[in-house]
C-alpha cells in the first residue's frame, strides 16, 4: 500500500502544517509586542490634610543622690499624677492619658565625684483635639505650677497625625498618574511620537511634609511636627508609543 493511501495520513499532514503556521502567527505577534516602544515617566500629585490626631508626651525629672533616690522617685510620681490630674482638668479623658512607670538612670562622674542619679516619669496624653494640645504645649508655665520644687518639667514637643493617610494616598494615585500622562505626552510629541495606553504603573513613596518644606526623603517622610501638612505621592507609570 502507498504511504500516502493510508488512511489518516493526509489529514494528519494537514493537521500537522495548519499548527505549525498557528504557532508561526503567535510568535510573530509576541515578538512584535516586544519591540513596542514604551515610554517611562515619573508622575505626583498632592493634597493639603490637617492633622486629626496628636499625641503629647510630658516628662518630669530629678537628680538625686545615693541615698535619695527613694524620696525622689516618690516625689516625680506625685507630680506625674499631678499633672495628669492637669490635663483631666483641661477636659481630656482619663482614657486618653496614661503614665509610665518612674525610672532611674545613674550619671557617673568624670572626676571622681559623688555618683547621682536621674529619676524621671511621664505622662502622655492622646486626643483629636489637636489645637487645645498646641495651646497647652505653649503654655508650660501652668505645668511648672502643678509639680513640686525641685522637680524639672520637660514636655516634648506634640506629634500630630492624620489618621486618613491611607484613604489619601488612594485618592492621589489617579491623579499622579494623570500626571504622568501628561509628562509623558510632552516628551512623546518633542520626538514626533504619540502617547499610547498604560503598560504598567507602580507606587512610589509618601511624603507628608509641613506646608511649603523641601524636607523629602528617598523613602518617604512623615513630618509630625505641623498641624497643617501637605500629603504627596508618586508614581513610576510606562506608557505605549505609537
Amino acid at each position: 500500500m502507498n504511504f500516502f493511501d493510508r488512511p489518516f495520513v493526509i489529514p494528519s499532514i494537514f493537521l500537522a502544517f495548519a499548527l505549525l503556521l498557528g504557532l508561526g502567527v503567535v510568535g510573530w505577534g509576541i515578538s512584535a509586542r516586544g519591540q513596542q516602544n514604551t515610554i517611562s515617566v515619573t508622575g505626583s500629585a498632592s493634597v493639603s490634610a490637617t492633622a486629626d490626631t496628636a499625641t503629647w508626651t510630658i516628662d518630669i525629672s530629678e537628680t538625686a543622690s545615693t541615698g535619695g533616690v527613694a524620696a525622689s522617685a516618690e516625689r516625680v510620681a506625685q507630680d506625674a499624677s499631678a499633672i495628669a490630674k492637669y490635663l483631666t482638668n483641661q477636659n481630656f479623658s482619663s482614657s486618653t492619658i496614661a503614665t509610665a512607670a518612674v525610672t532611674t538612670n545613674t550619671n557617673y562622674s568624670s572626676n571622681g565625684g559623688p555618683t547621682t542619679y536621674n529619676v524621671t516619669d511621664s505622662v502622655t496624653v492622646s486626643t483629636s483635639d489637636v489645637h487645645k494640645i498646641d495651646a497647652l504645649s505653649h503654655d508650660i508655665g501652668s505645668l511648672n505650677n502643678v509639680v513640686m520644687d525641685g522637680a524639672i518639667v520637660s514636655p516634648e514637643q506634640p506629634q500630630y497625625y492624620v489618621s486618613t493617610l491611607p484613604d489619601i494616598r488612594v485618592s492621589l494615585l489617579g491623579a499622579a498618574i494623570k500626571d504622568a500622562k501628561a509628562r509623558a505626552t510632552q516628551i512623546a510629541q518633542s520626538g514626533g511620537s504619540s502617547v499610547g495606553p498604560l503598560e504598567t504603573a507602580s507606587s512610589g513613596v509618601v511624603q507628608v511634609l509641613a506646608p511649603n518644606s523641601a524636607n523629602v526623603q528617598d523613602y518617604g517622610q512623615y513630618d509630625t511636627s505641623t498641624i497643617q501638612k501637605q500629603v504627596t505621592v508618586t508614581v513610576r507609570a510606562d506608557f505605549y508609543v505609537r
